[in-house]
Formats: structure tokens, sequence, C-alpha cells
């Protein structure tokens, strides 16, 4: 796959990444999985979730094979209630596509990055390029370090 902007950020922050081409359609995490030959909990997936009170987006981060526990995430933020988003709010809040939206497309777009602390245990997970068919294998704490995100237990399952 031709690079991206999301690849020449991640070469201009030198960052450890590998880019995997998967068919260009919407995916999920076990879908994905399956087609890199791969646990699913090493694929992570991109969640939109909305703060009721700010009425601000954000993006959380959880492995394939779990899911946002919305109170856990509302807790660690301080707040009352976080909503899940439907696909359709998801996808205009960040105008990609659901199965291909990621933080790392979304850089300075204003969404806090909240990743699951399960990733703390791990060197490496994948996550999409922003766009359907790239998958991104990349170095936690580069993924970290880039996205500025937060870590906290968010999931559950």
């Amino acid at each position: 796959m031709a690079a991206n902007n999301v690849t020449r950020l991640l070469d201009a922050q030198g960052a450890q990444y590998k880019v995997f081409d998967l068919p260009v359609e919407k995916l999920g995490a076990a879908e994905t999985a399956a087609l890199l030959g791969i646990p699913v909990r090493l694929v992570y997936k991109t969640i939109v979730l909305l703060n009721e009170r700010t009425k601000k987006y954000l993006l959380a981060i959880v492995p394939g094979d779990k899911e946002v526990d919305l109170k856990k995430a509302a807790a660690f933020l301080g707040e009352k209630k976080i909503n899940l988003t439907t696909m359709a709010e998801a996808e205009k809040a960040t105008g990609l596509k659901a199965g291909g939206i990621s933080a790392l497309a979304l850089l300075n777009r204003g969404f806090k990055v909240i990743l699951d602390a399960s990733a703390l245990d791990l060197e490496e997970f994948h996550i999409s390029g922003g766009q359907w068919g790239l998958n991104i294998r990349i170095n936690v704490s580069d993924f970290i370090r880039v996205t500025r995100a937060v870590t906290a237990v968010i999931s559950q399952g």
C-alpha cells in the first residue's frame, strides 16, 4: 500500500511500525486477526465515545476481544456519564468510515485518546491505519507517545 498521512506521520515521529494490507472493506477485530493469523487480543479497536457533560468526543482503544466499559471510562475521566456513539455518529464526528477510525489519523483534531491499560503488557499491537485495508502493527510506547494517549482500565469481557 502506498504511504498515507498516517505512515508519513509515523515516519516523521520515528515510530516503530509495520504496515499490513488487508481487503478494502469494513473488517472487525476478529476478521482482521484471522487474516493476519494472530490472536484477536492483539488487534485493538477504536471506539468513539461522547462525554455527556462536555459534549466532546473521545477515542477509547481496547483489545478486539473486549468491550469498552462505559462506567470505568466515566470514572477514569471523573464524569457521571459517557455514551457509546452510533456508527453514523462516530463517522460524522471523525470524518472516517467505521472500521477505519484510528487515533493515528485524528491527531490534532481535539480527541482525547484513552488506551486500555492491557496494552501496557504488550510490546506492540495492531490498529487501524485510518482507512479500510490498512492495518498497522505499532510499538505500544510509540503509539502512546505519538497520540499522547492516557492509559486506564476501560475494558470488560
